[in-house]
């Protein structure tokens, strides 16, 4: 897969980052519990886009902003509880 731009979109204490390609749609939600402190709800990628990293680069876009912008993640959704777990470099944005 090309590098698909991933865009974060947030209205209150409710976000999500959203990878398109073509007309399919992947997305990780997150809440914001504070300003220091992200909870990953859940990331979701169609059928279309299995297989194609999109999951994997969304959590990569997260672990970015954490660390850019100073707040930490809870894991919460299952997938990106995976990641974390396969990726310990990552172990400084992470809540656990």
């Amino acid at each position: 897969m090309s590098d698909p731009e991933i865009v974060r979109e947030q209205q209150g204490a409710k976000g999500r980052y959203v990878l398109r390609l073509g007309d399919a749609e992947a997305e990780l939600t997150y809440s914001v519990a504070s300003p220091t402190l992200v909870i990953a709800d859940h990331t979701g990628v169609p059928d279309a886009l299995r297989g194609t990293g999109a999951g994997l680069r969304l959590v990569q876009r997260l672990i970015a902003d954490a660390r850019a912008e100073g707040f930490r993640i809870v894991p919460l959704c299952p997938f990106v509880n995976a990641q974390r777990r396969k990726h310990p470099e990552w172990s400084d944005a992470f809540n656990v």
